[in-house]
């Protein structure tokens, strides 16, 4: 099959032809319909974040399943719809039990290492050489092979590519409101960064009624569609001081709540700076490897402000995606806004020249 291989940071992917085995225990082997392009993926091609090379990229994506391997639970069949998780839940560790299967220690470790939960790589290159999956998803090609826990079942009337940037962009964003933001109907919030993440959230916060909905970016075509979304007010970055307006528009209390979609200490900081006593910085805003956030430890003690970090939207989702699924079924998260270009897998470069260019909406990559 063909399928886009990273093979080292800083030279460009190409598309070339790969091995995918057949699913083992407990995995499914998924035809693509649509992944989105993510800023993540952007990360691992040049450097900013690392993992085991070469590698098939591609982690936000949905299709549908053309077979189940032996021993699977009989939950998932062949012909399902499903949306692929990038992080998938073994149900046995300690994050799993508590109720916070996006830190589960099995994903992690299948993260790092490049291949499924056994450790192992469904992968290989045309003669036989080595290939990583990117946390065990590598949608970037025309079937993949997943663990049966990184499956959600998607409900008639949602179209592969909402289906796909829900289980990474959507649930990111609306679910840092859902499950760090407590009680916001009108009350003021924040949310830095308008791309796929941040106007997750700016929906999210819509729909729990914060006021004022303040969103901050660098492209005024990003918050346009942000006003479009529910945003009451927008900060140019490039134009005007972040703080000094968001303190304006709330009466010099600040936001009680700032979620930062952006991944840069510049940004964490004025973010926090824009918290008010008592307030919530929630970070969902992936940065480079080894980058650090400065904080002002009395701005901690004596303002009493709390910085979270939240991965996935602090989610559960297989529970949160079904939600997520029937919002928009129900026109409560309009979720077809943030889809913009679509593109066959041959011009996958394209997708990335129009991400880093900071094209509005989020890129589709159709094998």
């Amino acid at each position: 099959m063909r399928a886009v291989v990273l093979r080292s940071p800083g030279e460009p992917p190409q598309l070339e032809d790969v091995e995918l085995s057949a699913p083992r225990t407990g995995e499914l082997l998924v035809r693509i319909e649509a992944a989105g392009v993510c800023h993540s993926d952007y990360h691992y091609m040049t450097g900013d974040l690392t993992a085991p090379l070469p590698l098939v990229l591609g982690h936000e994506g949905a299709g549908i399943v053309e077979e189940v391997g032996p021993g699977a639970s009989g939950c998932i069949r062949v012909g399902d719809r499903v949306a692929l998780l990038w992080r998938p839940r073994c149900g046995r560790c300690d994050a799993c039990i508590s109720g916070n299967p996006v830190l589960c220690e099995l994903g992690a470790v299948q993260a790092a290492a490049g291949g499924l939960p056994d450790g192992t790589s469904r992968l290989s290159m045309a003669d036989g050489g080595e290939l990583h999956h990117l946390m065990g998803v590598s949608c970037f090609a025309e079937r993949v092979v997943v663990n049966e826990n990184a499956a959600v079942p998607v409900p008639d009337g949602v179209p592969p590519e909402i289906a796909a940037i829900s289980a990474c962009a959507v649930i990111t964003g609306v679910g840092a409101v859902f499950h760090e933001v407590r009680e916001a109907a009108g009350r003021p919030l924040l949310v830095l960064g308008a791309g796929g993440v941040g106007l997750s959230s700016v929906m999210g916060a819509a729909l729990v009624g914060a006021h004022p909905l303040i969103v901050v970016d660098v492209d005024e075509a990003k918050l346009d569609l942000a006003r479009e979304l529910g945003a009451t007010h927008t900060i140019n970055a490039r134009d005007d001081d972040v703080v000094e307006r968001v303190l304006a528009i709330t009466g010099g209390a600040g936001v009680p709540w700032a979620i930062e979609a952006i991944g840069r200490s510049q940004t964490l900081q004025q973010a926090l700076a824009c918290v008010a006593p008592g307030g919530t910085l929630v970070a969902v805003g992936l940065g480079a490897t080894g980058a650090e956030f400065p904080v002002p430890l009395n701005q901690l003690v004596q303002r009493q402000k709390r910085v979270v970090g939240s991965l996935y939207g602090s989610s559960n989702p297989p529970l949160d995606l079904p939600r997520i699924f029937g919002l928009y079924l129900a026109g409560k998260l309009p979720l077809d806004k943030l889809v913009g270009d679509r593109l066959p897998l041959t011009e996958f470069g394209e997708a990335y020249e129009r991400l880093t260019a900071g094209a509005v909406g989020r890129g589709i990559l159709v094998p």
